[in-house]
């Protein structure tokens, strides 16, 4: 009995792999939609907000703070994407280093 119930794992995580792959790779999907739209609106609103510091007297920049702070959120985000999933080579990479 024990040995069939391996089996039936082993057969389960062959049949998960390539649906995890899928997985992960619409998950990057979303991850790069989510952060075209970000920057999209970071543009959009920020221009507004700088063209109403230049129509309101052009005194302290405070547009920078919004544009700072976001910027730094943005970044954030960009960091994640481009970082991508974890792949089996960097848990193999891991395991060496652990040797």
């Amino acid at each position: 009995m024990p040995r069939e119930s391996k089996v039936v794992v082993v057969m389960t995580d062959q049949l998960k792999g390539p649906e995890s792959q899928r997985d992960l790779a619409r998950k990057q999907i979303q991850k790069r939609r989510n952060l075209q739209g970000g920057v999209v609106a970071y543009v959009v609103i920020n221009a507004f907000l700088v063209g109403v510091w230049a129509l309101s007297g052009r005194g302290n920049f405070w547009p920078g703070w919004v544009l700072g702070g976001w910027g730094v959120a943005m970044m954030l985000g960009m960091w994640d994407y481009y970082r991508g999933p974890i792949t089996e080579a960097d848990v193999d990479e891991e395991m060496q280093r652990r040797r």
